[in-house]
Order: C-alpha cells, then structure tokens, then sequence
C-alpha cells in the first residue's frame, strides 16, 4: 500500500492507514475517493483559503503554477536541479517537495519519482543525505533532504526516513560529545560534526524532525531548547554572559563562543550588544513551538514583542542598511513557518495594526515574481543568486500560506 498511500493527501493518510484492516476493495474505492478529492482536501478546504481573499488565493494559485512549469523545465537529466557547482540535492529536495505539495503534480508525479532517486543516491551508510564531501553541510543537507523524503508519505520510505533521523540526532552537540548542558554548545546543532552550533542549522534540523514525524516529547527538542534560548537576547532566561542586560527577546545567530550575529552589533543602554534580526528570531520563535514552549511563557512573549516592533516584509528586519535583502527568501520562508505553527490568522504590532500575515506574504511574493516564473535575490549572499533555491524558497513559502 506504500505505493498507493503517496497518492492520498497528507490530512488524509492517517485515515488510510487505519483501514488496512478494511478488504481489499473497500481500501481501493476510498483511495478513489481520496485522490479524486486531492485538489480541495490540499487547497479549497485548507484553513489558508478562508483566511484570505479568494482572489489572492486564486492569483497564487496561479503564481505558484508558474513557478512550477519553469522549475519543471529546469530539472536536469540525472533528475536533480543544479546548486554550486552541480546538481545538489537539497536543492533538489526543496523544490521537488513544492511538487510534491502541488494538486497539479502530487508525490506520484514522474518529476518527483526522477527526484527522490537523485536524492536517494546520496543517502550515505552513516543514514545522513549529502553529497560526496558534504562540503561541511551534512545537517544542512540532510535536514533538507529528510523533509522532502517525508513529505512523500510512502510508508517503504520509512527505512531511510529513520536512518537520516538517527543521523541528525547523533549530530546534535550533547553529553555524547562531553559536552555538558552548561557548555554554550550544548542542544545545538552545526554544519557538521566538527562545526559549532548555530540556531539556523538547529532550526533546519527541528524542522526536518518535526516534518517526518518525530514527537515533541523525544529528548532532540529538550535540548534544542538549551541552545535556543541561550540565543534570546533576554537575560532573565539566557545564561550567556553577552546577554547580560539584553531584554529585546530577539535572537542571533549562535550562542556558541561568546556569540556571534550576522547582523553584527547595535548599542542598546548604553552598551554594545549583538544585534537581533528576522531570519533568525521568527527561527527561534518557531523552534520553541516545535519544543511545546507554553505560549504565555516569557520567552515566547518576548520573542512576539520583537516581532511586533520589527514586523515588515520589506527586507529582513534589523538587518543593518545593504545588509537587510541579504537572505531575504529564507526569512520570508522561515516567516510562513513560524506563522504557521503559532496558528492565529492575525497578528497585532506594537503600533496597533493588525496584520493577515498570509495576505501580507502573498501579496509581497507575488508582487516580487519575474516575467520567467521564477523569483531570485539581487543580494546573492547565501546562495539567493540561485534561481532554482529561491524560486523552491517562494513557493514553499507560498503553500505554507495556502494550508
């Protein structure tokens, strides 16, 4: 039944599943039923659709057509899309999961099958997915590629699913690399194993663990949260030393060796503090949903305090002048995610002004979209010169919106 589950929508495979009992025709005239009904159990019915106009749900239906039909045309011969220098397959991965999520195409779809067995060669005997090298990526890699492979819902998938799950956890800085939970290492996870931490890679990897199923309660996210809050500018929960005074509740890039952002430093009391910005504080706000944080606890309403003074889809906020398009595509996906798993269709800013974020989101990608299809970043920094990751990155993005 793998084969034919793939081919049922993802809120209706729990129910397939529990008629395996059921004879053999009964399973087959509900599995009729089910894919004859994919387009509007995936997009008419979705919670997304009645929280926004249906005309901007229709035109993003039709951007996101678009951009398939030109990433289709751009799926090389060994089935992968092409990264720096070759085919890769996390690219790969994140934009033959946009097929997967599409009505149009479905995890069925030749494009998809050519897809995963490009994927599936670069699965290593160690369980984790990255090429040759891995180029120092391996969580990154494999992350990516975990949620692709999980997004399929083919239960012969499960073998490999499991072996890059086993792989991500053993990643994780912990008691296993003497590293106890008072080290600013501790929980995080990096490029590699010989890489520090950082809350984009933890992040990335919480993600992939939630996606392919792993529960809340496994122990991965208890120590994920040590490393995220260590990266909250909030020193009443953040035991670092350079968050001493800090209280905006954003967060940086790393806790690990003193700290480090991207979005380098800012006065604040006075002091010079590391600077909070989007991609990574909506990364941490998400990641402590993910870890079954209580809503009303101090570190999440910190974190939607920063947010409100900051909330804005122009560029990714507090990133410093030239700086604030750099990486803007993955703060805009990161956005959709967290948004997503927060689960409330407005949100309020510190001026007042209530914000649909599936409409602002839209209405701002969809404004962005080339004559091609397609989306790229004019700041190439981060790979977003590369029109196949952020065109994936867009419509990800997109369906987030639409569920």
């Amino acid at each position: 039944m793998g084969v034919a589950l793939r081919a049922v929508p993802p809120a209706l495979r729990g129910l397939v599943m529990s008629m395996r009992g059921c004879c053999f025709t009964g399973r087959i005239v509900f599995l009729l039923v089910c894919v004859a009904g994919h387009a509007s159990a995936w997009a008419a019915d979705s919670v997304g659709r009645k929280h926004m106009p249906a005309a901007l749900a229709h035109r993003t239906d039709a951007a996101i057509d678009r951009a398939l039909t030109t990433l289709a045309r751009a799926q090389q011969p060994d089935g992968g899309w092409k990264g720096v220098p070759t085919t890769d397959p996390a690219i790969t991965s994140l934009v033959a999961k946009c097929f997967v999520q599409s009505p149009a195409y479905g995890p069925n779809h030749p494009i998809v099958e050519r897809a995963l067995d490009f994927v599936l060669k670069h699965q290593k005997p160690d369980g984790g997915i990255y090429p040759a090298g891995g180029y120092g990526l391996n969580n990154y890699y494999t992350s990516v590629c975990l949620m692709f492979l999980a997004s399929i819902g083919d239960d012969a998938l499960v073998p490999q699913i499991d072996r890059a799950r086993k792989y991500l956890t053993k990643l994780q800085w912990d008691e296993g690399e003497d590293r106890a939970s008072t080290d600013s290492w501790f929980g995080g996870a990096g490029y590699g194993k010989h890489k520090r931490p950082d809350l984009s890679n933890t992040q990335y990897m919480l993600e992939s663990l939630k996606q392919s199923g792993l529960p809340s309660t496994d122990p991965v996210y208890r120590k994920a949260l040590k490393f995220i809050e260590r990266c909250q500018m909030l020193s009443e929960t953040n035991d670092q030393p350079f968050a001493r005074g800090a209280d905006n509740g954003g967060f940086i890039y790393t806790a690990a060796n003193d700290g480090e952002s991207k979005a380098g430093t800012e006065l604040s009391g006075g002091r010079v503090m590391l600077r909070s910005y989007g991609t990574m504080t909506y990364a941490g706000f998400k990641s402590m949903l993910y870890a079954d944080v209580d809503r009303d606890d101090p570190k999440i309403q910190r974190a939607l305090d920063w947010i409100g003074k900051h909330y804005t889809l122009e560029e990714n906020p507090n990133m410093p002048g030239q700086q604030s398009r750099q990486g803007l595509y993955y703060y805009y996906h990161v956005f959709a995610r967290a948004w997503l798993a927060w689960s409330e269709p407005v949100f309020t800013d510190a001026e007042g002004v209530k914000h649909n974020w599936r409409v602002d989101l839209c209405e701002k990608l969809l404004s962005l979209q080339s004559q091609s299809g397609g989306w790229v970043n004019d700041a190439a920094r981060w790979e977003e010169g590369n029109p196949d990751y952020v065109t994936a990155l867009a419509v990800l993005s997109l369906q987030t919106a639409l569920r």
